[in-house]
């Protein structure tokens, strides 16, 4: 049985192969921003929950619509999204080094959400079929003595960028935060264990999926 990951993420796929599983990379092209417009139109502001559900559903759909039109898939499909929620606000990816320094300003001595989105398509000879999808959440508390000049230096190194709440725990950003109350993978953007209730959930064992060593 073959993992798919609708994903770009660097930590997503390092924590699958952690996990011992090396998945099959397929991309999804999905406009993030115009998914989130779109729904919002049509029923409001999405909790954070809902949200990074919804992308993740999106993104495993896209990628199986594409990976149709282009190869002969058969295995389990994976979407992923996440979003870091504090004083109700929810942050994405910040882009800018402005934006990300702003938000490092607001949250350093403070604690907030880190919501993870999974969604997961069987595809059997190309043709999708059962879908399961489920949300994580974990605190993330950030410690109050980090400097101004820490924050310009770790913003310097465009890491915070490209990642939810301008923030990792498995690479530069894990010395500014203090605690985490939940699952840690969650905060790096994928749930090992939701995922394994996942893929159970469509009738296949979770250790079928294993296909590398932990530490090759």
């Amino acid at each position: 049985m073959r993992l798919y990951l609708a994903s770009t993420s660097p930590a997503r796929l390092a924590t699958l192969r952690a996990a011992g599983i090396e998945p099959v990379l397929l991309p999804s092209l999905v406009d993030e921003d115009a998914v989130v417009r779109a729904a919002e139109a049509e029923r409001g502001p999405l909790p954070a929950d809902e949200m990074v559900q919804l992308l993740a559903r999106t993104k495993a759909e896209a990628a199986v619509a594409l990976a149709a039109a282009t190869e002969h898939i058969d295995g389990l499909v994976l979407g992923g999204d996440s979003a870091f929620e504090i004083d109700g606000m929810i942050h994405g990816k910040p882009h800018t080094a402005e934006r990300a320094r702003e938000r490092w300003h607001a949250q350093r001595g403070r604690s907030g959400l880190l919501h993870s989105g999974h969604h997961l398509i069987a595809v059997r000879a190309g043709v999708p079929g059962r879908s399961v999808g489920c949300t994580s959440v974990a605190t993330v508390e950030f410690a109050d003595d980090i400097t101004d000049a820490e924050i310009d230096a770790y913003v310097a190194t465009g890491e915070p960028l490209a990642v939810a709440g301008a923030f990792t725990i498995d690479s530069l950003g894990a010395a500014f935060i203090t605690t985490i109350d939940g699952d840690p993978h969650t905060v790096v953007g994928l749930s090992v264990s939701v995922l394994r209730r996942l893929v159970r959930s469509l009738d296949v064992e979770w250790t079928s999926l294993w296909n590398r060593s932990p530490a090759s």
